[in-house]
Protein backbone atom coordinates (compact mmCIF):
# COMPACT_ATOMS: atom_id res chain seq x y z
CA UNK A 1 0.00 0.00 0.00
CA UNK A 2 1.54 3.54 -0.64
CA UNK A 3 1.42 6.18 1.25
CA UNK A 4 -0.56 9.14 -0.58
CA UNK A 5 0.73 12.09 2.15
CA UNK A 6 4.57 11.02 1.27
CA UNK A 7 7.17 13.48 0.38
CA UNK A 8 8.16 14.01 -3.06
CA UNK A 9 10.85 12.67 -4.87
CA UNK A 10 14.27 14.41 -3.77
CA UNK A 11 16.08 16.27 -6.85
CA UNK A 12 18.16 13.47 -7.69
CA UNK A 13 15.74 11.34 -8.59
CA UNK A 14 14.06 13.90 -11.68
CA UNK A 15 14.12 13.37 -14.98
CA UNK A 16 17.13 15.33 -16.96
CA UNK A 17 15.60 18.52 -18.75
CA UNK A 18 16.37 18.64 -22.09
CA UNK A 19 18.22 21.75 -23.30
CA UNK A 20 15.39 23.28 -24.80
CA UNK A 21 13.26 23.12 -21.14
CA UNK A 22 16.04 24.46 -19.75
CA UNK A 23 16.49 27.93 -21.91
CA UNK A 24 12.66 27.80 -21.51
CA UNK A 25 12.78 27.99 -18.14
CA UNK A 26 15.76 30.35 -17.74
CA UNK A 27 13.72 32.72 -20.51
CA UNK A 28 10.98 32.81 -18.15
CA UNK A 29 12.77 33.56 -14.61
CA UNK A 30 14.30 36.24 -16.93
CA UNK A 31 10.94 37.80 -18.14
CA UNK A 32 9.24 36.87 -14.36
CA UNK A 33 12.93 39.63 -13.27
CA UNK A 34 12.65 42.17 -16.20
CA UNK A 35 8.68 42.24 -15.10
CA UNK A 36 9.10 42.92 -11.07
CA UNK A 37 12.15 45.58 -12.39
CA UNK A 38 9.45 47.25 -14.73
CA UNK A 39 6.27 47.26 -11.86
CA UNK A 40 5.80 50.60 -10.66
CA UNK A 41 5.86 50.60 -6.27
CA UNK A 42 2.38 50.06 -5.14
CA UNK A 43 0.80 53.31 -3.97
CA UNK A 44 -0.37 54.16 -0.13
CA UNK A 45 -3.94 53.54 0.61
CA UNK A 46 -5.71 56.42 0.21
CA UNK A 47 -8.69 56.80 3.13
CA UNK A 48 -8.79 53.66 4.07
CA UNK A 49 -9.70 51.54 6.80
CA UNK A 50 -6.79 51.46 9.69
CA UNK A 51 -5.60 48.14 11.20
CA UNK A 52 -5.84 45.07 9.41
CA UNK A 53 -7.75 44.37 6.40
CA UNK A 54 -11.37 44.04 6.54
CA UNK A 55 -12.10 42.32 3.59
CA UNK A 56 -9.40 39.42 4.86
CA UNK A 57 -10.59 39.31 8.84
CA UNK A 58 -14.39 39.78 7.87
CA UNK A 59 -15.45 42.52 9.31
CA UNK A 60 -15.65 46.48 9.01
CA UNK A 61 -16.05 49.19 11.23
CA UNK A 62 -17.10 52.39 10.24
CA UNK A 63 -17.54 54.95 13.43
CA UNK A 64 -18.15 52.66 15.58
CA UNK A 65 -20.45 50.14 13.65
CA UNK A 66 -18.51 46.44 12.89
CA UNK A 67 -20.79 44.91 9.78
CA UNK A 68 -19.59 41.57 8.90
CA UNK A 69 -20.09 40.63 4.97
Amino acid sequence: MTDIFSSPAPVAERKKLTPAAERALAEAEARRKAAAASAPPHQKEFQGPKGLEPTRYGDWEHNGIASDF
